[in-house]
């Protein structure tokens, strides 16, 4: 089994879009009882919340459904037991090595580049691309 986590600042945007994506990806390939995929946050803002309603929307005008997420904070047992841990953006970088020290080495930025934060720029299309870019490339990666 190959476990996946990405991780964001809140565990409401980002990291759940790419979490479902990444589900709906793996589903598409036939892959499904290959992989664990879920998503976290560094922060404890959100904890408990659901997938931010615009995250919701953009992921279902692409047939996905994000039913029953909560965001939590990153563990870390999460840390121990993911495989590859993929965050979102330079600053998810720092708060992951505030939280695990040299430990958060193993985990990685998604793309080369900041995912764009919906939160801030409100364009829930543009993450949603970046996060499909990112995700694909994993998939290829791994499977």
């Amino acid at each position: 089994m190959i476990k996946v986590l990405f991780v964001c600042h809140g565990n409401i945007c980002r990291s759940p879009m790419a979490e479902f994506v990444m589900k709906d990806l793996v589903k598409k390939a036939g892959l499904e009882g290959k992989f664990h995929i879920a998503s976290a946050a560094v922060s404890r803002e959100e904890i408990g919340n659901p997938v931010y309603p615009p995250a919701r929307r953009e992921l279902a005008k692409h047939g996905i459904r994000c039913d029953g997420h909560a965001a939590h904070q990153i563990t870390r047992r999460e840390l121990e037991d993911y495989d590859h841990i993929y965050y979102m953006d330079a600053s998810n970088g720092r708060y992951l090595r505030r939280l695990f020290g040299e430990d958060a080495a193993k985990c990685r930025m998604l793309l080369s580049h900041d995912v764009a934060d919906p939160w801030y720029t409100g364009d829930f299309t543009e993450t949603w691309n970046d996060v499909l870019e990112g995700c694909t490339r994993i998939l290829e990666e791994l499977a």
